[in-house]
């Protein structure tokens, strides 16, 4: 009890489409986590980000993006994630930046969050991701429990040793 109320709530949202190979990276890792059932971790999945999500947000103390990249690093890159109310007018464009906005904007609130973008591949119109996103993936959700322990046990992102990832 001590180290999950150290650690706080803590919520995981992934997003993209499984019908379109590796962006459905996101997705696939939460629902992972998800079969893990770590307490004090909620973790959702959905095509893509919505406004509905900064209603969870706002009940978190600390947030995970995760997300297919077109490209960056491999296996994944993290990197720190600050409102902004950038939202255009598609949904499509409405990132974490964007959720978080709302999420200060309307619950005046904002959970420190990270965004974990697994490198992708292939986004045809396909089921099922290249063996080279899916061991992506097992790095990425590798990192996101060793996150979830460290924040769990008081250390902030800064102090985890997710820098010497393999």
């Amino acid at each position: 009890m001590g180290a999950e109320k150290a650690g706080g709530r803590l919520l995981v949202l992934g997003w993209g489409n499984p019908g379109r190979r590796d962006d459905g990276l996101g997705p696939a890792i939460v629902e992972e986590l998800a079969r893990m059932e770590i307490p004090g971790v909620t973790a959702e999945s959905d095509y893509q980000l919505s406004i509905e999500a900064a209603a969870d947000l706002a009940e978190a103390d600390k947030a995970v993006f995760v997300d297919a990249a077109l490209e960056g690093p491999e296996p994944f890159q993290v990197r720190r994630l600050e409102p902004s109310a950038t939202i255009s007018f598609s949904t499509h464009a409405f990132g974490p930046e964007s959720v978080l906005a709302v999420c200060e904007d309307a619950y005046h609130r904002v959970p420190e969050a990270l965004l974990v973008g697994v490198r992708g591949y292939d986004f045809d119109i396909a089921e099922g991701l290249t063996r080279e996103a899916q061991a992506n993936s097992r790095a990425a959700l590798e990192f996101i429990t060793r996150l979830i322990q460290d924040w769990k046990e008081g250390r902030t992102w800064q102090q985890a040793n997710w820098e010497k990832r393999s």
